[in-house]
């Protein structure tokens, strides 16, 4: 059997409503950590995926486009509702993502573009990654931990250089990481250990 066909015979759900994009949040969340826009945006995909197989269904262009309307004003308020209630939290999501990025190695600039991708106001971004010359160098070094570059492997000064600035670093934070021991590094990175 195609996909088509099987799809032909698959009855159309209902069209999504408030309940119905509230499970679906619910079970997005229930996986994925999420901020308030990148719920929007899941919702607003299931809405356009059930608007897709309706026009494939053959239903009229007009009750397709009045339970798309509906549908589009019941995102904000379930949003809304489970902000309310805590299961979505834009500044505990930023916090843990700051976190367990630096733990891997990126540099805050790349953290704070990593966070506006996800729809994190840019004033919470900064609050949460403040400038740490520390907090970078530690995030340097397991950097270049992860990539076996100096003082962690074998390698070129110039090469763990290049490889830091296309990772954002600073060139000053580069240049101390690089220029490290590997026990000063390991030392260096006994910082990320305590967040």
């Amino acid at each position: 059997m195609s996909k088509a066909t099987r799809n032909a015979t698959r009855p159309l759900p209902k069209p999504p409503d408030e309940a119905t994009l509230r499970e679906s949040a619910l079970a997005h969340l229930a996986r994925f950590a999420a901020t308030q826009a990148g719920l929007a945006r899941v919702l607003n995909r299931r809405i356009d995926r059930w608007a897709r197989a309706a026009e494939g269904a053959g239903l009229e262009a007009e009750t397709i486009a009045a339970a798309l309307r509906k549908a589009r004003v019941a995102v904000p308020a379930v949003v809304d509702a489970l902000s309310a209630v805590g299961a979505v939290d834009d500044a505990a999501f930023a916090d843990g993502r700051a976190r367990r990025l630096t733990r891997q190695g990126k540099s805050r600039r790349a953290t704070l573009a990593h966070l506006a991708g996800k729809g994190v106001d840019s004033a919470l971004a900064e609050s949460v990654v403040p400038e740490d010359p520390a907090r970078d160098l530690a995030a340097a070094c397991a950097y270049l931990r992860r990539r076996r570059l100096p003082p962690f492997g074998p390698g070129e000064r110039v090469r763990a250089l290049a490889a830091l600035a296309r990772g954002g670093f600073a060139r000053d934070i580069a240049e101390r990481a690089v220029d490290l021991d590997p026990d000063e590094a390991d030392a260096a990175l006994s910082v990320l250990r305590q967040t």
